[in-house]
């Protein structure tokens, strides 16, 4: 099992507008063959800062999800929204970027 941490910065006061656009994605990704879990969460301290927390059965699991039409509308409806982001993706072995 791999994790993916996908940390996100929202442009200020737009994370609802984020979150309603991310929503699609999630519903389609959950449904994927070797997604196990994949929730976006917002920090209660800082409105603009977004997290996914994705488990994946596999690496090959992950390399299909990234090439799904949902996340690359996602990604397309978010190109205007996100500022920063920095994504690791943990394995036992170690953790990369992606």
């Amino acid at each position: 099992m791999i994790y993916v941490i996908a940390e996100l910065r929202i442009k200020s006061g737009m994370a609802d507008q984020a979150a309603a656009a991310a929503r699609a994605c999630i519903a389609a990704t959950v449904k994927e063959d070797g997604c196990i879990s994949y929730d976006l969460h917002q920090s209660v301290s800082d409105p603009d800062r977004v997290v996914f927390v994705e488990r994946w059965a596999s690496r090959d699991a992950l390399t299909r999800h990234l090439e799904t039409p949902h996340l690359k509308a996602w990604r397309a409806a978010a190109a205007g929204l996100v500022v920063d982001r920095k994504v690791e993706v943990i394995t036992p072995e170690k953790v990369t970027g992606l």
